[in-house]
This record gives C-alpha cells, sequence and structure tokens, in this order.
C-alpha cells in the first residue's frame, strides 16, 4: 500500500491521481479535520502509538507501518511543506518509540514496527530559490533519517499539473 499525504485541491488531485488507482491511502486537507499535534506525548506514554487527539487521525503510525511507500506532495514555502503537510508530519510521532538510537552518527527515536517505509516527496512551486530548494531537500532527508526509511527521493515540479507525470513513473 501507499500512503499519499497531499495539500492540493480535490478537484485537481482527482485529475492528477485518479480514484482508480489502486492500494492507495490519501490524506488530504479536508477543512481542518486532522488537528495539530499539542506535544501532549500521549502517543508516548498513555496509549502506545495512538495519538489521543481523537479526530481520525489517530493511528497514523500503524499507517505508516502497513505501507510499503509514503508519497508526500507539498507546495515547497519558504523551504518546508505546506502547513497542512507539516500538520500531518508533526503527527507521526507515533510511528516511532519513545526510546533513542543512534543514527549516523546522530541520536533519534527507535522504531517502534519493523517495517521500513520508502518516501518519496513531491514539492511544487512557481518560483522556489535555490535556497529553498536546498533547504527543502535537507528537510526531507532530516525526516527520512528521523523515521528510518529504506530510502528517500526529492522531486522537484513547478506546477502541480506536472505532478501528474511524477505519479506515473512511480
Amino acid at each position: 500500500m501507499k500512503v499519499i499525504i497531499q495539500d492540493l485541491p480535490a478537484e485537481a488531485f482527482s485529475t492528477i491521481c485518479p480514484p482508480s488507482l489502486e492500494n492507495i491511502h490519501v490524506i488530504a486537507n479536508e477543512s481542518d479535520r486532522i488537528k495539530h499535534c499539542i506535544g501532549c506525548f500521549g502517543c508516548w506514554v498513555k496509549t502506545p502509538g495512538i495519538c489521543v487527539i481523537k479526530d481520525g487521525y489517530g493511528d497514523l503510525g500503524k499507517l505508516y507501518a502497513e505501507c510499503d511507500e509514503l508519497i508526500v506532495i507539498s507546495k515547497v514555502q519558504y523551504g518546508g511543506y505546506s502547513a497542512f503537510v507539516k500538520n500531518v508530519m508533526d503527527r507521526n510521532i507515533g510511528y516511532l518509540l519513545p526510546f533513542f538510537t543512534v543514527r549516523k552518527s546522530e541520536m533519534h527515536h527507535a522504531d517502534r514496527y519493523p517495517n521500513r517505509l520508502k518516501m518519496t516527496v513531491i514539492g511544487y512551486g512557481e518560483d522556489i530559490t535555490e535556497e529553498e530548494t536546498e533547504t527543502f531537500k535537507n528537510l526531507v532527508a532530516a525526516n527520512a533519517l528521523n523515521l528510518n526509511t529504506q530510502g528517500y527521493r526529492v522531486i522537484m515540479v513547478k506546477s502541480p499539473e506536472e505532478v501528474k507525470n511524477v505519479l506515473e513513473a512511480l
């Protein structure tokens, strides 16, 4: 299964990734349905692996564990994700344990699940500077290391329409 986190309007996404695509789970911006992480660490302490916020997204860690590839489609804003995508990414700590391990000589949280997903991030925007592109690529690399992915790639495009070609090539 592939999990797609994306910030495109529903009508734009439906033309890029038609519903006939099989074995995908899409997390889309649906009028603030997903709430912000409040930093309570309840997903580590009170209800291990499950967020205490009751908004239908409390099991993102389990969802990630069941997928082979996490695909993120985000408008690049100041070298980072869009607000919606960042919000979803902030809610992924339940995928990890509160314990520590060393990866690439850095301290990171240990894996909760044995599955190591692949991560593909498609950043789009018309006027992205070289500095923003570099910052975005570094952010994705850090996220991939934090999630202990088996690999990641960053693909930059100018417009949402170009995302369709990228998705078809995956």
